[in-house]
């Protein structure tokens, strides 16, 4: 995107989220509104992928703290989003002084009195062609010494992978500003992870290095199986019994091939086992684990035989409080 681009699209609005929005609340609109539209779930229709699209580059500039900071800024000094354009001969337009005059205190009008406009022949403010360049990627060249060498500007998009390309690893198709463009995404990536491509974006001027291209990655969700670093995550369900007595369960994993766990006895709800090296596989080191979170499910519905085993057992650990104590501890 350029800055133009920053200028004219409103991305807290394309989010459906307020200006003063938290990462959280940024990331929630942007899942729900990539899954409403995802061209997966509205095939052909093509109003459904351009309103992706859109979102898409909502949340690659508002999930990244210091892009979000020089948007703001920006759409601030713009006075919510207007058009930049140079005027005839090098001197500023318009847009131009909208833009820059409260900025630099000589562009707002007075009541009856004249507007102030600075053109290439006068005196520039300190770090003019700065600002310039740090926005639009060189523009502000033109304004200052036109042999020094300009990188240019990064250019922002975003990729969406289902769960399992983004553990194995994918290659992607990009389009940015019409070019298409095919790239590989690394095994592993997690979900909000950027990835720079050097020289991919915007040629620089005057000899200046391009830019990079910053692709932020955007995982869908697993019914069961998330990623921690190189280790996985995954919550099972098991019995009073299996927890109370301890027992062997078998447990999905990536590859497809289920490995047996021991669940000690007395085992709580909520604990995690570790099984070595069933996680993410890395070149470089050892792999992943696998972590397995238990989940004592205590049954909605008892049949007459297991209420009776059920107040047997009550009855054998008669005098058994786990709360003993705890009205006194929260009295200290």
């Amino acid at each position: 995107m350029t800055g133009q681009d920053w200028l004219e699209k409103d991305f807290y609005a394309a989010l459906g989220v307020p200006k003063d929005a938290d990462a959280d609340a940024i990331k929630k609109a942007y899942r729900k509104l990539a899954r409403t539209h995802h061209p997966d779930h509205n095939p052909g229709d093509a109003a459904a992928e351009e309103r992706f699209k859109s979102v898409g580059e909502a949340y690659a500039v508002l999930s990244d703290p210091e892009q979000r900071k020089q948007y703001d800024a920006l759409r601030a000094m713009a006075g919510g989003g207007a058009r930049f354009s140079a005027g005839r001969g090098g001197a500023g337009g318009a847009g131009f002084e909208d833009l820059f005059g409260d900025m630099f205190g000589a562009g707002a009008s007075t009541a009856g009195g004249p507007r102030v406009r600075y053109t290439t022949q006068g005196q520039q403010p300190p770090g003019f062609e700065d600002i310039l360049s740090g926005m639009f990627g060189g523009a502000g060249a033109g304004f200052g010494s036109r042999r020094r060498p300009q990188r240019g500007a990064d250019v922002t998009t975003s990729a969406t992978l289902p769960f399992r390309q983004a553990v194995s690893g994918s290659t992607v198709q990009l389009t940015v500003d019409g070019r298409t463009m095919t790239t590989r995404i690394p095994p592993g990536v997690h979900d909000g992870q950027k990835i720079r491509l050097r020289g991919k974006g915007r040629p620089g001027q005057n000899g200046g290095e391009p830019g990079d291209l910053i692709v932020t990655v955007h995982v869908e969700p697993h019914p069961l199986f998330s990623l921690d670093g190189k280790n996985v995550r995954i919550t099972v369900p098991i019995t009073f019994d299996e927890a109370a007595l301890g027992a062997t369960i078998e447990v999905p994993t990536l590859d497809g091939r289920p490995v047996k766990v021991k669940v000690p006895a007395g085992t709580p709800s909520g604990r995690t086992l570790r099984v070595r090296r069933k996680g993410l596989s890395v070149p470089m080191g050892p792999d992943g684990d696998l972590l397995v979170t238990v989940n004592v499910v205590v049954p909605s519905r008892l049949s007459g035989a297991a209420k009776d085993a059920v107040k047997a057992f009550a009855a054998a650990n008669e005098g058994v409080n786990p709360r003993d104590g705890l009205l006194e501890q929260a009295a200290r």
